[in-house]
């Protein structure tokens, strides 16, 4: 889970599942077989760099947390192929997490949680309904925007589906839409949140490869709005072909209210990411500012946080912050084996190697990342397959900055989709829709993803464009 909802919100149903066939079971057991003989294979041979592998998707199918199965993987293999003390190992976890970077993390978690519970949510989609409710899939579309906007603020998918679909998809079943539809759309929308700034994917990734926070920001900010453009247009064509109802068509002076009540929930966004790229504050800087200003309009502008909301914040807030930086820790110690056996240069060799062009490679590297999107978050799919993939997309000439826009479009896709999608699992907790409804109600919308992320992939510039104007006139 990339960030913390409100845990009074909803209960994600997992007893909707059936347990697994017996096919699955027999694929379960040779799978494990097989990684068992990888393993004392490279125990024979002195593979460090096979066991290494081989005991963390052991220990994943034995259904150990990503963090524990990337920690002992990683200290197992230490402990048996080299000659390094296990207490030297406590200098390199600190310094993995001895980044000024990182500390925006548990800042911009505090203020997603903040900003969920502080009325936020509520007067976005009131002002984004009455400027496009009255066309065909309007409230759908409403949606899609609102995800965008919320998605700005709390930088987390399962949030914003939690905060936007909450009220929407309620709205829309009483004005008609049919249930399946609503849930497809905001559950689809609701991956947005880690891709339009601030977003906390996009930070992991820069600390992993050592890029510019600033850059990825702005780098997300034209993708994102050809995806919010591409659901918007599925909503709407789906509405048209289904004749569903319409609001009627808001006045002037309730548009003007509407802008009215939201000034301050879109002026947090303006103020956060813009004061990065007018040089006032740094990104890590200006998540600390988003707390302070989520509190302020919260309790004493909206008026719907309280002093008793925080309790519950700070601890979810400590919680998610604690479980991702688990995650990076144990997945730097990962980074540093693969460093000592050269794999990431062993990869880069091997696909340069085979004349591979830019092209091929950008479509291995989207295979990849959506197997990888089945069975892992996006914390720990960044943390391990960026300092392989990185050098070797380096070396192709792709461009870092693009690239990591390219992993975190196929994080969202992982996000939408089962087993691990955990937007489904949201959408299914709030709705009480079973897991497989939600799947099926998402699909014409994840096929705008998967367009809009071919389209990323393959023009640079949709990424690229807006980092490089503004830091060419900086």
């Amino acid at each position: 889970m990339d960030l913390s909802m409100r845990n009074n919100n909803y209960e994600v149903n997992q007893t909707q599942e059936k347990p697994p066939s017996i096919s699955k079971r027999i694929t379960s057991i040779l799978l494990i077989g097989a990684l068992i003989i990888g393993v004392i294979y490279s125990i024979q041979t002195g593979n460090m760099g096979l066991a290494l592998f081989s005991l963390l998707f052991l220990l994943m199918l034995m259904g150990l947390p990503i963090a524990i199965a990337l920690g002992l993987a990683s200290f197992l293999s230490i402990f048996y192929f080299t000659t390094d003390p296990l207490p030297d190992l406590a200098g390199k976890i600190f310094s993995g997490l001895n980044s000024f970077p990182l500390m925006a993390i548990p800042f911009f978690v505090l203020a997603g949680n903040i900003f969920t519970t502080g009325g936020v949510a509520k007067r976005l989609i009131n002002l984004t309904n009455v400027w496009v409710g009255h066309i065909p899939g309007g409230l759908s579309i409403a949606g899609v925007i609102s995800c965008a906007l919320f998605a700005a603020i709390s930088g987390s998918s399962p949030a914003t589906v939690v905060a936007i679909g909450g009220i929407m998809i309620p709205a829309m079943e009483k004005h008609g839409y049919d249930k399946k539809y609503a849930v497809g759309s905001i559950s689809t929308a609701g991956s947005l949140g880690i891709l339009i700034p601030p977003s906390i994917p996009m930070i992991i990734y820069a600390v992993t490869v050592d890029q510019s926070v600033g850059k990825l920001f702005l780098a997300g900010i034209i993708p994102g709005i050809l995806l919010v453009l591409l659901l918007s247009a599925v909503s709407f064509f789906i509405a048209k072909k289904n004749n569903y109802a319409k609001s009627e068509k808001a006045t002037f002076g309730e548009r003007m209210t509407a802008f009215r009540k939201a000034i301050w929930s879109l002026s947090l966004p303006i103020v956060v990411i813009g004061g990065i790229y007018a040089g006032v504050f740094t990104p890590t800087e200006s998540a600390a500012i988003a707390v302070i200003l989520g509190v302020v309009v919260g309790l004493f502008i909206h008026k719907d946080l309280q002093l008793k909301d925080f309790p519950r914040i700070l601890v979810a807030s400590a919680k998610t912050t604690a479980m991702l930086f688990f995650i990076i820790t144990m997945a730097k110690t990962f980074a540093f084996i693969l460093t000592l056996e050269r794999i990431p240069q062993a990869l880069a060799g091997i696909i340069t190697g085979w004349n591979v062009d830019v092209i091929t490679f950008l479509l291995i590297v989207n295979i990849l990342l959506f197997i990888a999107g089945q069975f892992m978050e996006p914390t720990a799919i960044i943390t391990i397959l960026a300092p392989i993939l990185f050098p070797v997309a380096i070396a192709l000439g792709v461009d870092p900055i693009h690239f990591g826009i390219i992993m975190v479009v196929n994080m969202e896709i992982g996000m939408i989709t089962p087993p691990v999608g955990l937007n489904l699992y949201v959408a299914s907790g709030i709705t009480k829709m079973p897991l497989i409804d939600v799947t099926k109600a998402a699909f014409p919308w994840l096929i705008a993803v998967v367009i809009g992320l071919i389209l990323i992939t393959y023009v640079p510039a949709i990424s690229l464009w807006l980092p490089d104007l503004i830091y060419n006139l900086r």
